[in-house]
């Protein structure tokens, strides 16, 4: 039963220093410091339940996100939650169309990441008031109450909500087998933790053994800043894992349209299965030309992480301009927008392939890959989920990952909750960790 007015609402602006360790570095994001605006909703519910809600960040820049969610806080300050999900869809459009933040959007950039941490925590609170883990609570929605969050504005050029409707009845056949297949063998994952740029030869090395004894057998490797290197690092780890593993690469964003072609050309021999992020993710028609480049030399195109909106989630789609999508659960606006690519990828019969690289990404995506299979795609084929293996210790809820798989949490909520002593020892500037690092720069 949903209940309680929302009567406080903290945002913190949280940062680990995985700079340090060279964690997460690409050949764009050369020191990232995996970081959120981490959002608690309280209700004056007797429950005493409280909504966790998260938008990842790479360090500098978190307290931006921090001041747009403080200048949302208002459309969610003192309103029912009943009232919020009963019109789910008019509660997304009041945040995302608020008359004057919007001119700092729409619906993209810094004031859209604050509303998925905003909405997010919704999300969180109403699953954990349903007693369910998200994906749990997803999947036992019906399709109409299901299709009420989403916000179609903008896509029903592409799709209309009855045939998300249709696509929603098709998948309730075969929805409790599926169910049951996700509980014993999970979702299948693939992982990044092995080749960030920054690692040297042995630190890569070292983890695609680990790797493979830990029964792994999809592996990405970072690419773009410099093509010997490149060459010289996937002939390294394709080596190691053997022919018959799944490799992928990523670019993140490097490169020209021509010269994404080039270098994927010299790249070609390693047999990826896609290039991510090759070129500038606006830019719609240049990931069609390089889709179009590259398919015959058996390499398909991966992009999301970095997509706005729906909207150009649906141009990639009409374009022909990828071959894997990947959704972000904080890049969009929370599960409501998710809920529309997800089922344009069906429409479209585009395998998704969620982004997961960052703090608290993995515990998020998990519940929108594992209902998308057992509500939208109801298959397997050609589909995984990122993981990588940072900083789950310091939440309450990590993933559980058994046989390089992804097992559907059982605890209600949308597993956003991180540990209090956590959350104050990385708070930034003032936390514990940040006193003793900011300290020692100035000395």
């Amino acid at each position: 039963m949903v209940r309680g007015r929302i009567c406080r609402l903290l945002v913190r602006d949280v940062r680990f220093p995985t700079s340090l360790g060279g964690h997460g570095s690409d050949a764009m994001h050369t020191d990232p410091d995996y970081s959120a605006a981490y959002v608690v909703l309280e209700t004056d519910a007797e429950d005493g339940l409280k909504g966790y809600g998260l938008t990842f960040t790479l360090g500098k820049g978190t307290e931006v996100v921090v001041c747009a969610v403080n200048a949302l806080a208002h459309h969610v300050l003192n309103k029912d939650l009943r009232d919020i999900v009963g019109d789910f869809r008019g509660f997304y459009r009041q945040l995302t169309s608020d008359g004057q933040l919007r001119w700092i959007g729409p619906e993209k950039g810094v004031v859209h990441l604050a509303t998925a941490a905003l909405l997010n925590a919704v999300w969180d609170l109403w699953a954990k008031q349903e007693g369910k883990p998200l994906w749990k609570l997803l999947v036992d929605m019906d399709p109409r109450e299901l299709l009420s969050c989403i916000d179609f504005r903008y896509i029903t050029d592409v799709l209309t909500e009855e045939e998300a409707y249709e696509i929603l009845q098709k998948g309730q056949v075969g929805k409790k087998e599926r169910e049951g297949q996700m509980l014993m063998h999970g979702y299948p994952a693939y992982t990044t933790s092995c080749a960030w740029l920054g690692y040297s030869d042995d630190t890569l090395k070292q983890l695609c053994t680990e790797a493979l004894k830990d029964g792994w057998t999809r592996f990405k490797v970072k690419v773009g800043a410099d093509l010997q290197d490149d060459i010289r690092r996937c002939r390294l780890i394709r080596n190691m894992i053997g022919p018959e593993k799944t490799l992928m690469m990523d670019a993140n964003q490097r490169w020209d349209v021509p010269e994404a072609v080039e270098w994927m050309s010299k790249l070609a021999e390693f047999k990826p299965l896609w290039i991510e992020e090759p070129t500038s993710p606006d830019d719609i028609l240049g990931h069609a030309a390089i889709s179009e480049a590259l398919v015959p030399l058996g390499i398909g195109i991966a992009t999301g992480e970095q997509c706005h909106n729906r909207v150009i989630f649906k141009q990639l789609l009409q374009a022909k301009a990828l071959q894997f999508l990947q959704i972000d659960s904080c890049r969009l606006g929370s599960v409501n927008e998710n809920l529309s690519v997800l089922l344009m990828a069906k429409k479209f019969e585009i395998p998704v392939c969620p982004h997961a690289g960052g703090v608290g990404l993995c515990e998020l995506v998990q519940h929108l890959i594992i209902f998308d299979f057992i509500s939208i795609s109801a298959s397997l084929e050609n589909r995984m989920c990122e993981y990588v293996n940072h900083l789950h210790e310091h939440f309450r809820y990590p993933v559980v990952i058994k046989k390089a798989s992804y097992m559907p949490p059982k605890d209600a909520g949308y597993s956003t909750e991180m540990k209090e002593e956590s959350v104050k020892k990385h708070q930034y500037p003032h936390g514990e960790v940040w006193k003793k690092l900011l300290a020692a720069q100035e000395n």
